[in-house]
């Protein structure tokens, strides 16, 4: 307490330690310096009007000419100001700080506890451990909690704000600059890297890290104390909500979880938590704890029935018609926290926190269906399982109706084992939807009619996303078709959507000849799949030249090969934007 007792009975208070520190005036000084022995002596809240009447004496009124003194030293934010036992907001007039009292800032006291407000920084040098570096990320996991705290007061702590925001802003700028020059691998950066990590979603993370090494009660662990800790507004706020809602990839990816629980006020609020698998990893890198979660895949690779699809679009990447788009983005918010609430109260939805749709994509090959698959998962952030249903047959002879079980089953393993839920899609699933044979029939009709009904089964029971692929709906089975809750229609595109499907699959870098016009080849009748297959060509043909120049002839030649050799016509939507 040696900076407070040496401020407090200093007679001169410019050569106090913290003089330098307040950054007010002299006369300042000393109504902090007033304020301070009143404190020590009990007394929390000073009267405005006492203390300026006893330091300023002399002409009649003089004391209400020192009232810019006290809004300054509250603009400072050294003193709070309180009327009627509560913290009152100081953008009031100067006036109405006479009937008032005030008190000293947690800032004021922890400079007089400290001697000073400025931070320690470490040392620029290399972090011998993951411990070191994450010490330092936690001493920046605990301003941004001061930040946050000192935001949700009445009184106007901007000039105590604007220091801690700097000091984050140094902090973080001293943990890039180790962090660079650390030669061994820390565990956490690795980790942030692996999984693509926003700075925002790395906050959330080392916030619930430092709750988990603290042993604490819970400080970080509450849904709205989290989105304090990464908005500085309230609109971020809002915003911000939607990286812990259900859908969320900290979710998604099985970083961290959730527990519902019911608050005092009958309401429910949600517990986040680090899950087990990540925590072990951090906590002890060095231990090779067996891992019951694995990436899908590796787990593929060990079998032979599914092919692993790496979304690389969103839905918002692909050309779309408007009624496709809005099933699909109803379909995406399932995972909504207002929705998943409303259809669980309805009996709609259990407990289960994913997606349940099951979906027929159907159109002409080549209109994109399989792409806005991987768009969806992609959006969803989930991986997505394929199987070639054209297959079936040809791959188990005589042991079709065993091995459709199988599909099912070995996926449903596939999921219990893997990080993420994933999605199936069953691509080319026309014999498996087709119309049952009816009668006797042959034996080829009868394993057929017996491989649908287990197909049937199977669909019947499947929780999660299942996407099949069909060209027809009008062949599928009534059976079928009931059991499906969406059946999204891939039309060829109109001479709009072509255009717009030009406009972005043509490269971007290349060079156009003077003749080349973009809206005269979307007057062909060409689909996402046939336009991606000419301009793919017709760069080919371009690029051996010395003079790489996109002509209008060039694509019309390709575009004349295209039309002349395709088998069906022409195809569809669904393309990359």
């Amino acid at each position: 307490m040696k900076y407070l007792i040496e401020f407090i009975e200093a007679k001169d208070v410019k050569k106090s330690s913290i003089f330098t520190h307040l950054k007010c005036t002299e006369t300042e000084a000393k109504l902090v310096q007033y304020v301070c022995l009143r404190y020590v002596r009990g007394l929390e809240e000073v009267p405005v009007l006492e203390m300026l009447q006893e330091n300023f004496q002399g002409e009649p009124y003089l004391y209400l000419k020192k009232l810019p003194l006290v809004k300054n030293l509250l603009d400072l934010g050294w003193f709070i100001q309180v009327s009627f036992g509560q913290v009152k907001a100081h953008d009031s007039s100067q006036l109405e700080l006479i009937n008032t009292s005030i008190t000293p800032s947690m800032s004021l006291l922890r400079l007089l506890e400290e001697g000073s407000l400025e931070i320690f920084l470490p040392e620029v040098k290399p972090y011998t451990d993951h411990l070191e570096y994450l010490q330092d990320q936690f001493d920046m996991v605990t301003l941004l909690h001061k930040i946050a705290t000192f935001k949700q007061g009445f009184a106007d702590n901007s000039l105590s704000i604007g220091r801690l925001k700097n000091k984050l802003t140094l902090l973080t700028k001293r943990i890039e600059e180790r962090v660079k020059i650390t030669e061994t691998p820390i565990v956490v950066e690795e980790f942030f890297k692996e999984k693509q990590l926003d700075e925002k979603e790395q906050r959330i993370f080392l916030a619930l890290l430092k709750e988990e090494y603290s042993g604490g009660e819970g400080q970080f662990r509450d849904m709205n104390t989290l989105i304090e800790l990464i908005s500085f507004d309230e609109y971020e706020k809002i915003k911000n909500r939607a990286l812990l809602e259900d859908g969320a990839k900290l979710i998604t990816e099985g970083i961290i979880d959730y527990e519902e629980i019911l608050n005092m006020f009958g309401g429910v609020s949600r517990s986040f938590y680090l899950q087990e698998e990540v925590m072990q990893r951090i906590i002890h890198p060095k231990k090779n704890k067996k891992v019951t979660k694995l990436k899908l895949d590796a787990l593929v690779k060990e079998q032979d029935i599914f092919e692993y699809l790496k979304p690389e679009t969103t839905l918002d990447d692909v050309v779309l018609h408007p009624k496709t788009r809005e099933t699909l983005n109803n379909v995406v918010k399932q995972v909504d926290k207002e929705v998943f609430k409303k259809l669980r109260e309805w009996g709609i939805k259990d407990k289960r926190k994913s997606i349940d749709a099951r979906i027929i994509f159907y159109g002409p090959a080549g209109t994109g269906k399989t792409m806005t698959a991987m768009s969806l998962a992609k959006t969803l952030k989930k991986p997505i399982l394929s199987f070639d249903c054209s297959k079936i047959l040809s791959m188990y002879v005589g042991e079709s109706e065993k091995n459709v079980r199988r599909i099912f089953d070995d996926f449903k393993e596939l999921s219990a084992k893997a990080k993420v839920e994933p999605i199936l899609l069953l691509n080319e699933a026309d014999q498996f939807l087709s119309a049952r044979s009816e009668g006797h029939g042959s034996s080829a009709d009868k394993m057929h009619n017996q491989m649908q009904n287990i197909f049937l089964e199977q669909i019947e029971r499947f929780e999660g996303i299942l996407i099949a692929t069909t060209n027809l709906l009008g062949n599928i089975d009534k059976a079928f078709s009931r059991r499906f809750n969406y059946k999204i229609e891939f039309k060829k595109p109109g001479k709009k959507q072509r255009l717009r499907l030009w406009q972005f699959m043509l490269p971007e870098k290349a060079d156009y000849a003077e003749d080349f016009d973009v809206e005269a080849l979307a007057k062909y009748e060409l689909t996402g799949g046939q336009i991606n297959l000419i301009i793919r060509n017709t760069a080919y043909k371009v690029a051996v030249r010395d003079e790489s120049v996109f002509s209008h002839q060039d694509f019309l030649e390709e575009i004349e090969k295209e039309l002349g050799s395709s088998f069906e016509g022409t195809k569809s939507m669904g393309f990359k934007v």
